[in-house]
């Protein structure tokens, strides 16, 4: 790859907003703003195009929302940008009439993705690096300074104003007792363009739980008879948890769940955080009953070669180069007792964990922190010190819940940054939706 040149031509026009990172909630922001007159906004991503996690596009994985959580439909229901329209142009529309599920494919949804984002034109820059933002005090407005990948030159952006759509880019979580490790151990990020030497070992391990972890193991539970090797699920979590999906538990993603968790104390709010995991972070029941079917199936004429450990934690690894195999130190929870297990593959299905960008360095001082170093993000998702000019998507679970990171609730969080963009409210801003009361109901 060429080196950058630094004579690279600016963008000279004072935009309203530059947003960085083009994920679900970027993309989404950007067909919402597209049609607003006046509002003048750039998205930038270093990608070369679209991707939503590929390493876990498995053929039949589906999302654990429905099809109206797509990029713009909650918000606009009339929008071009919407999953039907997609599916109308693409002429899929009537086959997924007649599947009569709610629920798109994963990779479906991929696909529709990177469809709205090739109509949005020159808003959208592939292939652009972030590597600077500063601030000028005189003029009051941000410069992103950017790599232009494919053509090889750096670019300047100004702006009034910044979104931060930077969840994408969150790096994978490797636990401590796996960093350096050595081998070829694969994070679940990478399962697909790793699966065919992992079919190859003679043991594979699993470490993770959640919705990845149950795929990935359903996945490799398909090929265990032809391709012969043990395989093993290993989930710190007591029990196989399924994502809590009932309609009155649904009501928390909502924007009276959310005026409610964010008026808590922060300690509170980080206990409540830790509490809910099953109900964002939980495996879709029928994927649940499907693995069990599977099993009883594998196992109607013997044993078969599997094993699934709960309340099973991670405690030390080590990788033996001779033999190619990993030795995991496990611990049983509950009964306190320590043992080990030999694999040739071990897959981590450990997640991401946030990583605040480098490029956010020089204005850091004009963002409000809070005591863990994390954004202190306002209930209109502002997290500057002056409350109007950085936002953010999906960096507030400590500030607004487990309805940050739900495609759900994307729109109705794109609708609230337009109102702020704009002054005013270009797409209606839900303030009640619920039936039930959170807060405690003055007399």
């Amino acid at each position: 790859m060429t080196t950058p040149s630094p004579h690279g031509p600016a963008e000279s026009p004072v935009r309203d907003f530059v947003a960085i990172g083009l994920g679900p909630f970027n993309l989404g922001l950007a067909c919402l703003t597209e049609p607003v007159p006046g509002l003048d906004g750039v998205f930038l991503d270093d990608k070369p195009d679209f991707t939503w996690h590929p390493g876990m596009l498995l053929e039949d994985s589906t999302l654990q929302t429905p099809f109206l959580s797509d990029l713009v439909t909650l918000a606009d229901p009339t929008s071009p940008y919407s999953f039907l329209n997609y599916l109308k142009e693409s002429g899929r529309l009537y086959p997924f009439y007649i599947r009569e599920s709610f629920y798109p494919l994963r990779a479906e949804f991929s696909d529709y993705c990177r469809w709205a984002a090739h109509r949005l034109g020159d808003a959208v820059r592939f292939s652009h690096r972030v590597t600077e933002v500063t601030h000028d005090e005189a003029t009051g407005l941000y410069t992103v300074h950017a790599d232009d990948l494919a053509a090889g030159v750096r670019r300047t952006f100004h702006a009034r104003k910044l979104v931060l759509g930077t969840g994408t880019g969150t790096p994978p979580h490797i636990p401590d007792t796996c960093r350096g490790l050595g081998g070829d151990l694969v994070h679940n990020s990478r399962y697909l363009e790793e699966k065919e030497a992992l079919r190859r070992k003679r043991s594979i391990t699993l470490v993770g739980s959640g919705q990845s972890a149950a795929e990935i193991y359903y996945d490799l539970l398909q090929d265990i008879d032809t391709a012969g090797y043990a395989l093993t699920w290993v989930t710190r979590s007591p029990r196989f948890f399924p994502l809590e999906y009932t309609k009155l538990t649904l009501e928390m993603t909502s924007p009276e769940y959310i005026d409610y968790f964010h008026s808590l104390p922060p300690g509170t709010r980080d206990r409540l955080v830790a509490s809910q995991k099953n109900l964002y972070k939980g495996i879709n029941s029928e994927l649940i009953d499907a693995i069990f079917d599977l099993l009883y199936t594998r196992s109607r004429t013997g044993p078969c070669p599997t094993r699934l450990m709960t309340n099973t934690a991670l405690t030390d690894a080590t990788y033996d180069e001779t033999d190619g195999t990993y030795t995991l130190g496990l611990r049983q929870e509950e009964q306190k007792q320590d043992f080990t297990l030999t694999t040739e593959g071990l897959v981590l299905a450990t997640g991401y964990r946030y990583r605040r960008p480098a490029f956010l360095d020089p204005v850091a001082d004009r963002i409000a922190w809070d005591d863990h170093g994390r954004f202190a993000v306002r209930r209109d998702y502002s997290t500057d010190l002056a409350g109007d000019e950085i936002y953010v998507q999906n960096a507030e679970l400590h500030t607004h819940g487990f309805a940050a990171p739900d495609l759900g609730m994307a729109a109705y969080r794109n609708s609230c940054i337009i109102r702020a963009l704009t002054g005013r409210e270009v797409y209606p801003v839900e303030r009640s939706i619920a039936f039930q009361d959170f807060a405690a109901v003055a007399s």
